[in-house]
């Protein structure tokens, strides 16, 4: 067996991915407490802002009403279904001291985002996700205290893999966020020479979430939150921060 190979963050986060989605309805503060109890070091979501300027976090940014599909960017937050949670009702919840990545789906949403997390002392706690690295680095002189990722797939590096990591480092993006297929260990290799982590996402079986550990990614995002922490604990057996 080859060995693993080193991450630049020890252990790796470990994301519930839309909570415990796997465990309870997705997206619902039931699925975030129950992501944390099982383990997870981090929470997953995406963000969307109300028509009257709260953020609320859902996968589809649309609700159905009757017949029709509605956007949220469209709807008062009291028009929402209750098992939408603002980004407030999440940290009341939960607290500030987990990682929290989110996608933001709406552009529109992203100040008021970072407002919330900073008025819950929970900024440099949180990871804003966009596929666009061009307006991640717009978003850097604004936003330096909160952590930036660029959800991406290789096939979209039109330029390469390395010179992504080398726009990523210049512009002060910390992380390059990809399918777990997307991944190997020389591709993980390359992104932490300059300095950016690696994150993987939809992990969901126990090969999957073994070979990206042993590539040294730096978080892995899944529905299976038990999955996701024995896969941590075989990876990190002897850390005390894997509970093992």
């Amino acid at each position: 067996m080859a060995p693993r190979l080193p991450a630049l963050r020890t252990p790796p986060i470990a994301f519930a991915h839309r909570g415990a989605r796997a465990h309870a309805p997705e997206n619902t503060i039931e699925a975030f407490r129950l992501g944390l109890t099982l383990g997870a070091t981090g929470l997953e979501s995406d963000v969307w802002r109300t028509d009257d300027g709260e953020v609320v976090l859902d996968h589809d940014g649309v609700v159905r009403q009757g017949l029709r599909r509605r956007p949220i960017a469209s709807m008062p937050r009291a028009a929402l279904p209750d098992h939408i949670p603002t980004l407030a009702e999440l940290y009341d919840a939960v607290g500030p001291d987990h990682e929290l990545s989110l996608d933001v789906k709406d552009a529109d949403a992203v100040d008021a985002t970072v407002a919330v997390a900073r008025n819950a002392g929970a900024a440099a706690h949180l990871w804003l996700c966009h596929p666009d690295h061009e307006l991640l680095a717009g978003w850097r002189p604004r936003f330096p205290d909160v952590r930036l990722v660029d959800s991406t797939r290789l096939s979209k590096l039109r330029d390469g893999p390395e010179r992504r990591a080398k726009q990523l480092a210049d512009a002060g993006i910390d992380a390059l966020n990809m399918h777990r297929s997307d991944w190997n260990g020389g591709l993980a290799i390359l992104v932490h020479r300059f300095g950016r982590l690696a994150f993987g996402w939809d992990a969901q079986h126990d090969h999957h979430l073994d070979e990206l550990l042993d590539a040294g990614l730096d978080a892995v995002y899944s529905d299976h939150v038990d999955r996701l922490m024995d896969a941590v604990h075989r990876a990190y057996p002897d850390h005390p921060a894997t509970g093992a």
